[in-house]
């Protein structure tokens, strides 16, 4: 399987132990792209709070760091390890971490200490995995766990800190926590219910799910990370018109013949559209009036038909300060960015044209930035959400 066959999805979700205002867990994600791969790491710092969050952001931050180059993880853990601060209660140093390494070919490798085991969920058939378990030479105490295989299409692999398999504990029902099997199970159960779920959805529910288990007040922080390997879901969006009024034509042969999901922002730009495929554009009044954003249209052969520039500088605003879908009232940026998170390859087709209406001095200046916000939408797809980001100007 090759690179331009597949795709790798990598998400997370988080919750801070009840009461505290910021998380002891740290999830980091980095593509190294000349070598096709993405690097994920998990860290769950000892205890809770700052102290915590700034154990798990030191472990995580250099454990990125050594696996995208490379470097030998046995030496890794040990520098790690020597590097922590010593706790002045316990006397150790102790942040855990996950290690995930995949390639676009599927090659993979795990690096475990410290977190329950990671979960390898294949709709179809099953995998053994063998696990090398290694000691530091300092630490003969500590135990690194290394796995390497190949992933197929549609594998997942789930891995989180020890809040999940943990939830509930000294409760009735599950005094000793949730459980690493009771986890599994629920995530297959969810899987086989909805075969294309993606990976921030996937671990949104299993992070619902670990603080229900913990009677909605979390006893410890909350983590879960997901990688996905599948085919790759694509998303054209349109903005703007074309610099040259002749090559109207040539943006709707790209709107009409592109597969996936496409999306028109603009009013011109779907007018222009409409009018040379012949189709007509419904405005849906459907939409709440006091929205941020103008209401969307529909028009057959397109997912979503919005304004221009003020929705997507409400969906940059959206994916710089981090949002729930699910959590908010719907209105055409919600939608346009959380297509934009479930989409694995978006390409923006943006249009040069100067917009008369952005032309009146009373009109702020960041109307007719469309260019620059689509630079920075994509720049946030690809750093911090890992997508395959292409720019087309017009």
């Amino acid at each position: 399987m090759t690179g331009a066959e597949s795709f790798i999805e990598v998400d997370s979700c988080q919750r801070a132990k009840h009461g505290q205002l910021i998380s002891g867990d740290v999830f980091l994600s980095q593509s190294v792209k000349q070598e096709g791969r993405i690097v994920s790491v998990l860290s769950d710092g000892l205890g809770s709070g700052v102290k915590a969050s700034v154990l798990a952001t030191m472990t995580a931050t250099m454990a990125l760091k050594f696996a995208a180059s490379a470097m030998d993880m046995r030496r890794s853990a040990e520098i790690i390890m020597d590097t922590l601060p010593i706790c002045s209660v316990r006397k150790i140093s102790y942040s855990t971490f996950t290690v995930v390494d995949m390639a676009s070919t599927g090659e993979t490798r795990i690096i475990e200490h410290g977190n329950p085991s990671f979960l390898l969920i294949r709709p179809k058939g099953e995998l053994t995995i063998e696990k090398t378990e290694v000691r530091p030479e300092r630490w003969h105490d500590r135990v690194i766990s290394f796995s390497s295989f190949d992933v197929q299409r549609e594998d997942r692999i789930v891995f989180f800190s020890d809040g999940i398999t943990q939830a509930g504990m000294g409760e009735f029902r599950t005094p000793l926590g949730w459980g690493l099997e009771n986890v599994e199970k629920f995530i297959r159960e969810k899987i086989d219910r909805y075969p294309y779920i993606s990976a921030r959805e996937l671990s949104r529910i299993l992070v619902a799910r670990a603080e229900e288990v913990d009677g909605l007040s979390a006893k410890d922080d909350i983590t879960c990370g997901v990688v996905y390997f599948r085919s790759p879901r694509q998303l054209l969006v349109i903005t703007g018109a074309p610099f040259n009024r002749a090559h109207d034509h040539d943006l709707a042969k790209m709107a009409e013949r592109t597969s996936g999901r496409k999306v028109i922002c603009g009013g011109t730009t779907a007018n222009i559209i409409a009018r040379l495929l012949n189709r007509e554009i419904q405005i849906d009044m459907r939409q709440q009036l006091h929205s941020k954003v103008p209401p969307s249209a529909r028009m057959e052969g397109f997912d979503l038909v919005t304004e221009g520039t003020l929705t997507l500088g409400e969906v940059l605003r959206l994916l710089e300060e981090g949002f729930a879908p699910e959590e908010m009232e719907s209105n055409p940026a919600v939608r346009l960015a959380a297509m934009l998170l479930d989409s694995d390859i978006v390409k923006f087709a943006v249009g040069t044209r100067i917009n008369e209406a952005h032309q009146d001095p009373n009109i702020p200046v960041e109307l007719d930035l469309r260019r620059n916000i689509v630079k920075r939408i994509a720049q946030l797809l690809e750093s911090k959400h890992m997508k395959r980001v292409l720019i087309q100007y017009l």
